[in-house]
């Protein structure tokens, strides 16, 4: 189940690409990341819509945060898709689905959880959570085994901030090149430390362009994001 909609993520993200003249422009953002040391940019963040997090949420997570209107989010329970042993499930296709699944749903030391939905409000990508074991607890190391566990990146730049809920975050941004579509296009994460191990999200995007439209709804993150 994880493969195919991996792959159906990939594929209907081309078509819609593809199909981009029919369809308006996403408006660009301009959002500038918070300077070192300081808190997380304040008169960019997007109208809020919701909140994940807490129980009783779509996604229950050591954090909470809000979410961006009509963006939709969905839990990931990446540890029943890659089974109790922490490897993939052996499906119908063998070797080969149980790699794409795990590749899918980890990178370095965190675990897919919660992946949230930009389509519903026009633009192709997620924003998407990963979580890692407890003990875990300097985010700026897990976030960079993060980012080295995600092949063909570079001109990584990171800094330390504040979340307007008053965790300490590290930040980077990078470019990311893929070979499929033989594009390179930004890429953005910040990672915290929580009693429950570390917690990472990410925004990525079909391009460049689409990663700037969704940003405002990566900082309305970064500033209400809090303990759950």
């Amino acid at each position: 189940m994880v493969v195919a909609a991996a792959l159906a993520a990939v594929l209907g993200g081309c078509a819609e690409a593809a199909d981009d003249g029919k369809r308006a422009a996403s408006p660009s953002a301009s959002a500038k990341g918070a300077a070192a040391g300081g808190t997380a940019g304040k008169g960019t963040a997007a109208a809020r819509g919701g909140t994940i997090g807490p129980a009783g949420s779509a996604c229950e997570l050591p954090v909470r945060f809000g979410v961006a209107e009509r963006w939709t989010a969905e839990a990931v329970d990446a540890e029943k898709e890659l089974g109790t042993s922490g490897k993939p499930a052996r499906g119908e296709d063998g070797d080969l689905g149980g790699a794409l699944a795990d590749a899918f749903l980890r990178q370095g030391p965190v675990t897919m959880a919660c992946e949230i939905d930009a389509k519903p409000a026009g633009h192709i990508g997620y924003l998407r959570v990963w979580t890692g074991k407890p003990g875990d607890a300097d985010a700026g190391s897990v976030l960079r085994r993060f980012v080295a566990a995600e092949d063909n990146v570079g001109k990584e730049k990171y800094h330390s901030f504040r979340t307007g809920g008053g965790l300490a975050a590290v930040e980077v941004e990078y470019l990311y090149t893929s070979k499929l579509l033989e594009e390179t296009k930004k890429e953005s994460a910040f990672a915290v430390s929580t009693p429950d191990g570390p917690v990472i999200l990410h925004l990525g995007g079909m391009d460049t362009e689409e990663h700037e439209g969704m940003r405002p709804a990566y900082d309305l993150a970064k500033q209400t994001l809090a303990l759950s």
